[in-house]
């Protein structure tokens, strides 16, 4: 059909969101998780607006707007990089584990770094 798979904007998501907590925090999330700290996507929603066509250069902005003790939540917008068309708007909450998978608090320095965004 010559159009993006719908599940490749969650990757740009994901994308977008890691490099906003390593410009946040000042590390990556690789490095967050040997520190024994977790994320995982509690909730997801995509609302497709237009189509990405193979080849296209796309544009992913990403906000975190709020941060809680347990959980933190992001905006994105994906657009054509080159007409500023949105194509696909999306929200994640990620609430934070600990070791056995349970929820956990976020550590203050972290909700600390991360509220800078929000």
């Amino acid at each position: 059909m010559g159009v993006v798979y719908h599940t490749n904007y969650l990757i740009w998501c994901e994308m977008g969101r890691t490099e906003l907590i390593r410009s946040l925090t000042g590390r990556s999330y690789a490095d967050m998780e040997r520190e024994g700290i977790a994320l995982a996507v509690s909730e997801l929603s995509v609302r497709y607006h237009g189509a990405a066509r193979y080849d296209n250069l796309v544009r992913v902005h990403t906000a975190l707007t709020e941060v809680r003790s347990r959980s933190v939540t992001f905006d994105y917008t994906i657009s054509h990089a080159e007409s500023g068309a949105r194509l696909a708007s999306a929200r994640t909450v990620l609430v934070s584990l600990d070791a056995t998978g349970r929820p956990a608090t976020l550590p203050a320095e972290l909700r600390r770094q991360m509220s800078g965004g929000a």
